[in-house]
């Protein structure tokens, strides 16, 4: 996932704001959002969880979900 999610973080600079967390280095994080499976995707708008996803996702899915909550 993570040539994916380079690919995204390039073709939507300005737009949408990555964050990656180890979660073997930042076991307090992934215990504060609930990651409970790895790779798990947590989009947020306003500061707020709005959609979550676990497991791997094709681009064109995600870019789908993404493009929900523009």
């Amino acid at each position: 996932m993570n040539p994916i999610i380079d690919e995204m973080e390039k073709e939507l600079k300005g737009k949408v704001e990555f964050e990656r967390i180890d979660v073997d280095q930042n076991q307090e994080r992934a215990a504060e959002y609930q990651v409970m499976s790895i790779p798990t995707y947590i989009i947020e708008k306003d500061d707020k969880e709005v959609e979550r996803i676990v497991g791997a996702i094709q681009k064109d899915n995600f870019l789908k979900t993404l493009a929900k909550y523009e």
